[in-house]
C-alpha cells in the first residue's frame, strides 16, 4: 500500500526522497526551498523540520490538500491496511488496549449523574421538560444538539429546574457534568465538586481535526469539534493543554469578548510547544454561545494564523 499512499502524497507535495524509514517532501506550510517535511508511513506521522508544522495522522496532512478524491483513497487504503493486520497483531493489540483501559480507570475519574437526571432526548411533555426545552431553544440547541451531547435535566433533587450536560471520557465514562439552571435562579450554574483535571467529552473529540477551544459547554456546542476549558485558564500541566500539544492539530482560539488576558496566555503557552493557532473573532457577541452554527463556521474559516509577534505587540499595547 506503501507506494498507492507515496503516489497520493506526490500528486500535491510534489517529488521526494528516501531517508531511512522517512519521506523527505516540501513543506506545504511554510514552502521552504528544501525538502524538510519528513513523512512516516509506518508511524503514521509528519513533521516539518523548518517550521515544525507535524501531526500524529498523515490523513490530516491529505485533508489539507484539499482534494477530496485523495482523502477517500487515502482512507480506503488505511482500511486495507488494517484488514491486513495478522491474528498475532490482532492479539497484541487486544492485550495492549486492555493494558490501556487499566491505565485509563486508573487515572480518569468517573462520577454518576444526578438521581434524578431525565434525558430530552424522548420528551414526554412534562412541564419542567418544556421549560428545559424551552431553554435550549432560546440558544439556537435543538433536538440533533440534545441527541449529540446527550442533554437531560432534573425537575426534582439538589439540581432541580437545571439542565444537565454531561462529559464522557475516553473509555465511555461520564467524568463530569454541566448543570445550568433554566428557571432563573441566583446561581446559573452549579456542577459536581470533582475534578475539572479533564478533557470534556474526550470520547466525542477527534484528535486529527482542527480543535477548537472555547470558554464553557454552550460554546463548545455551537462551535463543532470543540472542547470547554471550563475555568479561568488552561494550566500547562493540565490534561487538556498536553492532548493539544500532543495531537499535532491545528487550535482554533473563540473565547468570550472579554478574556483577551486569557487569550494570550494560552497563545503563548501552546506557541512555545510550535502549536499552530487561529484566533477566531467573535465580536460583536460576547460568545460563541450567541452564534448561529452558520455564523462560527464561516468566521473559523476566516480566521488566521497568530504569530506570537502580534500577542507580544497586544500585551504592549494594553499597558
Amino acid at each position: 500500500m506503501q507506494e498507492q499512499k507515496l503516489k497520493i502524497l506526490r500528486g500535491f507535495l510534489g517529488s521526494f526522497y528516501r531517508s531511512g524509514n522517512e519521506y523527505l517532501f516540501q513543506c506545504p506550510e511554510c514552502d521552504h526551498h528544501k525538502k524538510k517535511l519528513s513523512v512516516n508511513l509506518e508511524k503514521d506521522k509528519f513533521k516539518c523540520w523548518i517550521c515544525d508544522y507535524r501531526g500524529n495522522s498523515i490523513k490530516r496532512l491529505v485533508r489539507s490538500s484539499g482534494r477530496y478524491p485523495d482523502l477517500k483513497a487515502w482512507e480506503k487504503f488505511a482500511q486495507e491496511d488494517r484488514d491486513l493486520v495478522s491474528f498475532d497483531e490482532i492479539l497484541y493489540q487486544l492485550e495492549s488496549t486492555l493494558e490501556r483501559s487499566s491505565r485509563l480507570s486508573e487515572r480518569n475519574q468517573e462520577i454518576n449523574l444526578p438521581d434524578e437526571f431525565i434525558s430530552l432526548v424522548n420528551p414526554t411533555g412534562s412541564l419542567t421538560e418544556k421549560a428545559a426545552l424551552g431553554f435550549l431553544s432560546r440558544r439556537n440547541i435543538g433536538s440533533k444538539e440534545i441527541l449529540k451531547w446527550k442533554i437531560g435535566h432534573c425537575a426534582h433533587g439538589p439540581y432541580a429546574g437545571r439542565v444537565i450536560i454531561p462529559s464522557f471520557n475516553e473509555t465511555g465514562g461520564v467524568n463530569y457534568f454541566v448543570g445550568r439552571s433554566y428557571n432563573g435562579h441566583f446561581q446559573k450554574y452549579m456542577n459536581p465538586s470533582v475534578s475539572k483535571n479533564i478533557v470534556f467529552n474526550e470520547l466525542y473529540v477527534d484528535w486529527t481535526d482542527d480543535i477548537v477551544v472555547v470558554e464553557g459547554v454552550f460554546d463548545a456546542i455551537k462551535a463543532g469539534n470543540a472542547i470547554p476549558i471550563l475555568g479561568t485558564t488552561l494550566q500547562e500541566d493540565s490534561r487538556l493543554f498536553s492532548q493539544l500539544v500532543n495531537s499535532g492539530s491545528s487550535v482554533y482560539l473563540a473565547l468570550d469578548a472579554d478574556a483577551e488576558r486569557k487569550a494570550s496566555y494560552l497563545i503563548n503557552k501552546l506557541a512555545k510547544y510550535g502549536v499552530k493557532i487561529y484566533k477566531v473573532d467573535i465580536s460583536p457577541h460576547a460568545d460563541v454561545g450567541e452564534m448561529t452554527k452558520e455564523e462560527f463556521r464561516s468566521r473559523k474559516m476566516s480566521a488566521t494564523p497568530f504569530q506570537v509577534s502580534q500577542n507580544l505587540s497586544a500585551a504592549i499595547a494594553s499597558i
